[in-house]
């Protein structure tokens, strides 16, 4: 892993640059703009115009850096050297209908390993960000504060959250869903939709206690890793692989506790 003072000056710039990515967003959305891709999921004139923005500062400052994004690709595997992620908005689906519940994502690998992620949410100015070893930090316009998760062990006491129902028990048989999520909503305190990252920032914070996602992307996922991992967050996959940047979902939770018996609950175990 880099010096600490390396990551740190590659933190502020990409805090930096995900509040300048904020404006290009902001900009795009009035003269919204939206299409199709061949998964069906959307993608707008701001998410293009946004990761040209991402991808141009982040060459310039760092050219032997390779970038993979959302929109305009790259090698969908960890590299060696440093490799940023990049998700210019995370939950298009919300900004195309004017919901406030999406983010900008920016996540580093170095060999590999997830070294530091921004999330920032350009409708409310809110951001996340970590490096390894420097703690979880959150910032609404004011100083940063230093944010950890809740601790709660128990799914009886979790406020637990999905971005959506798609691939789960609730619209599938049984036999077929990915995610067993009835038993997981019957047995918490409290379980809400709550959209993409932002469901993960809150673990982070503290206010939610555990957040599940059956299907993730390696841009959806890298700028996460960090924020969750210095919050102190348990995290897993549904496959059970322990590379969260590629796994293909994501489960954070308050606890190690916690995460444990919500797998339980999902391989059907309890």
């Amino acid at each position: 892993m880099e010096k600490p003072e390396i990551l740190d000056e590659a933190l502020e710039r990409a805090r930096s640059l995900a509040k300048e990515v904020g404006h290009v967003i902001r900009d795009e959305a009035r003269r919204m703009a939206v299409q199709y891709k061949g998964d069906g999921s959307e993608v707008t004139n701001a998410d293009v115009a946004a990761e040209r923005v991402l991808r141009e500062r982040l060459q310039g400052w760092y050219p032997h850096a390779q970038i993979l994004g959302e929109e305009f690709g790259g090698e969908p595997r960890a590299v060696s050297g440093w490799q940023w992620i990049l998700d210019p908005i995370d939950g298009t689906t919300s900004f195309s209908i004017g919901s406030p519940a999406y983010g900008t994502l920016i996540g580093l690998l170095v060999d590999g390993e997830p070294a530091l992620g921004v999330i920032h949410f350009p409708a409310t100015g809110e951001s996340y960000f970590a490096r390894s070893g420097g703690g979880t930090w959150f910032e609404d316009g004011d100083r940063p504060v230093r944010v950890r998760v809740s601790g709660v062990k128990t799914l009886g006491e979790a406020f637990g959250s999905t971005c959506g129902i798609q691939k789960s028990d609730i619209v599938e048989p049984n036999e077929t869903a990915i995610v067993r999520l009835k038993p997981i909503i019957a047995r918490a305190r409290k379980f809400r939709i709550v959209g993409d990252c932002l469901q993960h920032a809150l673990v982070a914070r503290g206010r939610v206690d555990l957040a599940i996602d059956a299907t993730m992307s390696p841009w959806d996922n890298a700028a996460l890793i960090p924020v969750l991992a210095e919050a102190g967050a348990a995290l897993g996959t549904l496959r059970g692989s322990r590379d969260f940047v590629f796994g293909g979902s994501l489960i954070s939770a308050a606890s190690p506790e916690l995460l444990e018996q919500v797998l339980g609950v999902l391989r059907g175990d309890a």
